[in-house]
């Protein structure tokens, strides 16, 4: 497993992400599957993993004390580093949430903190309510090591944010993957982090999975010229060759996604020229074929009036607009509201890191569906 120095400790260039953990049955809500969870958790520390991401609200709010079962309590507290996250929309308590994840993870220290999912319409509450003057006082107690932020916001809003409190940070958090660099503003947020000299842990570098199934015309030229790289192997690889990047974190829910992740990042072929440009090629091709950027985050869910599993359904329309109709049809498989069943309140849009518009989205869907008759 390679590695890299970070303020005198090394870190794992792969990083174990716990939000998508296997679940019983692989219902999207259902609870943690432990024993495969586990398994995977194993199969990381004995592959040299030592970075493991976690967050308040992740599974319900279960994630945090499952690694504190799998993880903390099964392994020496020096042999590997957790980080996990405050969440102002959450819960606003910063104390009680701080003080609470020490009691779930069983530990006495968070080596890696955050402030959670920094957005334009939330930074201001970051900065105002205490939290970031509490959270300097827990790093110079030494219950934090390192200190970060998340960040979902504008370039804008970023540089306010990362120039906040005197730059007091350590690390941030950013989604980076070579479709966002070319068709949202990765490229300008890394330069941002880059220029300040502050380290980039990487979230989403597979879009959520999304870049781990390419369409057949984006993907058959990545196959030839590496017919053992996996497509996610490929989105891996351009984020590790990125010198700002620390450690790419990966939400890895079976056995196969694991080993396939970890034989990357022990793999030391770097990409080529030629390979950086057929990426680039295979990117425009599904760019072009990919309407609906949904990452199956699932902010949007709590807050849908209508009840409707917003990723599910937003999944299957990018399979619809492919011409799909049996994807048309799982549609109305989908436990809970139904794209007609849209109010139209934008409450999703409001929560989505991607900005999806999420109602115009149902909207053409349930015109579809009635259409077709399905």
């Amino acid at each position: 497993m390679e590695r890299k120095s970070f303020r005198g400790i090394e870190l794992s260039r792969l990083g174990m992400g716990n939000m998508r953990l296997p679940r019983v049955g692989d219902a999207p809500d259902g609870e943690i599957d432990y024993g495969r969870a586990e398994a995977i958790i194993d199969y990381a520390m004995a592959s040299g993993i030592n970075y493991y991401d976690t967050a308040w609200m992740y599974h319900g709010g279960k994630s945090e004390e499952f690694l504190g079962r799998a993880l903390v309590a099964r392994y020496p507290r020096d042999s590997f580093y957790v980080a996990t996250k405050f969440h102002y929309q959450s819960n606003h308590d910063y104390k009680y949430v701080f003080n609470e994840q020490l009691r779930r993870l069983g530990t006495d220290h968070i080596d890696f903190y955050l402030c959670h999912a920094v957005m334009d319409n939330v930074y201001k509450d970051y900065l105002d309510c205490g939290c970031i003057d509490y959270l300097l006082e827990q790093r110079a107690a030494g219950r934090i090591r390192y200190l970060g932020f998340s960040s979902h916001a504008t370039p804008q809003v970023l540089r306010i944010f990362a120039d906040s409190y005197g730059r007091p940070w350590d690390f941030v958090q950013i989604q980076c993957n070579y479709y966002d660099w070319r068709y949202s503003t990765t490229r300008e947020e890394y330069e941002i982090l880059r220029d300040r000299g502050i380290p980039i842990m990487v979230m989403e570098p597979v879009r959520g999975g999304r870049l781990a199934q390419l369409t057949p015309g984006a993907e058959r030229p990545l196959r030839a010229a590496h017919p053992d790289w996996t497509p996610a192997s490929w989105a891996l690889r351009w984020v590790r060759s990125l010198p700002q990047v620390q450690t790419v974190l990966s939400g890895m829910s079976t056995l196969g996604q694991i080993q396939n992740n970890v034989a990357t990042f022990s793999d030391e072929e770097s990409l080529s020229e030629r390979d950086k440009g057929l990426l680039e090629r295979a990117c425009e091709t599904f760019h072009d074929e990919l309407s609906i950027p949904c990452t199956a985050c699932r902010y949007c869910t709590d807050t849908c009036p209508a009840g409707i599993d917003i990723p599910q359904v937003l999944a299957l329309a990018n399979k619809v607009r492919m011409g799909s109709q049996g994807a048309l049809r799982d549609i109305r498989k989908v436990e809970g509201g139904q794209p007609e069943n849209c109010v139209g309140c934008a409450q999703c849009t409001e929560h989505c890191p991607q900005g999806i518009d999420t109602p115009a989205v149902m909207a053409e869907m349930s015109e579809r569906l009635a259409t077709a008759g399905v």
